[in-house]
């Protein structure tokens, strides 16, 4: 490891751990609003926690990772082959849970009234298992044998055992015709545009149904506030897949020249932001639902009043049949009284 750090990688690393600890704080609220809000447990957010998690690892073990890569870690060739495939599947598993909540937005709006039966629980937990399933296919890979290893016992050789150390870059270990070709043309670019084509059609579809005339009918007086509701999510999910897009395509784009003009020098800076561009993505996703989903952000908030904050929950979190109880309690109390009172009285009344 290097001694001493220039301003640049000082700024590089700060950021990091600011990205790192909201990553993990933020997508930890996401999963426990989810859980813990009986409203939130649909589909849709189904898919969300599945993201949070893949976003929830990167801050807690692909930063730290990536910072310990960035200051020169030295190790054997498998080891940092091994961590820099936890990133791909990370990152893949989030390309894919999008893909999936595009997916189930579709359905919702082009099937509506047989939704709930295509899209069954047991389903939806199938998605979610498969889509992590294909993320370890295609983040694994280069364990298999598509990464830079020398046949030879050269300079990377090494292995997983007792052989030569290297110093962990990514460039060391990940051959770019897999990043370029078979992770970037093969499973990230297309996946981006099938979801751009999917909100394009959910957005037709949506806006079609708001457009038609209303008549008495009862399924038209409801149609207007229900795909006037898709269409408010669709909107921040689209913002969503907006965001990965913009945080993910640089660093793509800088492989991208790394293949094809393998002489062109590329800025260490330019890099540095790349990368903290896909880390900072894993932080921005929860901010997003606080600032757009009502019901979100006031889980979330009773949430940090009753475990961080350790207010009385009492009164600010209330279960349905609580209340209810409750007042039926209150109103059986007088006459509890009222009878026991009686029962004194006529006791009273033999015994004299």
């Amino acid at each position: 490891m290097s001694s001493g750090q220039s301003p640049s990688d000082v700024a590089y690393i700060g950021m990091e751990v600011l990205i790192a600890v909201s990553s993990v704080l933020g997508n930890l609220m996401v999963v426990c609003a989810v859980v813990l809000n009986r409203s939130l447990r649909d589909t849709t957010f189904y898919f969300i926690v599945s993201l949070a998690v893949a976003d929830v690892a990167v801050g807690a073990l692909v930063i730290p990772l990536a910072i310990l890569i960035h200051v020169g870690m030295e190790t054997h060739f498998y080891s940092c082959l091994l961590g820099v495939c936890v990133v791909l599947v990370l990152t893949q598993g989030s390309i894919m849970a999008l893909l999936a909540i595009a997916i189930d937005r579709y359905l919702r709006v082009k099937i509506p009234m047989s939704y709930k039966q295509v899209v069954t629980p047991r389903r939806v937990g199938m998605a979610v298992v498969l889509c992590w399933l294909v993320s370890f296919i295609v983040g694994l890979t280069p364990m298999l044998g598509w990464n830079r290893q020398q046949p030879t016992n050269g300079s990377l050789g090494g292995g997983g055992g007792g052989g030569n150390l290297i110093t962990c870059r990514f460039e060391n270990v990940i051959r770019m015709d897999y990043m370029v070709y078979f992770n970037f043309f093969g499973w990230v670019l297309p996946p981006l545009l099938l979801m751009m084509l999917l909100y394009v059609e959910i957005f037709y579809m949506i806006h079609r149904q708001l457009n038609k005339k209303i008549t008495v009918n009862y399924s038209d007086t409801r149609r207007r506030p229900y795909y006037g509701k898709e269409l408010k999510l669709a909107k921040l999910l689209v913002l969503v897949l907006f965001l990965f897009t913009v945080s993910w395509l640089p660093l793509h784009i800088l492989n991208c020249v790394t293949l094809f003009y393998p002489d062109c020098v590329k800025p260490n800076e330019a890099i540095m932001v790349a990368i903290v561009l896909t880390h900072a993505n894993s932080a921005v996703n929860p901010i997003v639902y606080v600032f757009h989903i009502n019901k979100f952000r006031t889980a979330c908030r009773k949430i940090w009043d009753r475990y961080i904050l350790c207010k009385d929950p009492v009164g600010q979190l209330p279960q349905k049949g609580s209340q209810r109880g409750w007042s039926r309690e209150g109103r059986l109390r007088p006459f509890n009284q009222n009878t026991i009172d009686l029962g004194t009285l006529i006791q009273s009344k033999f015994e004299g």
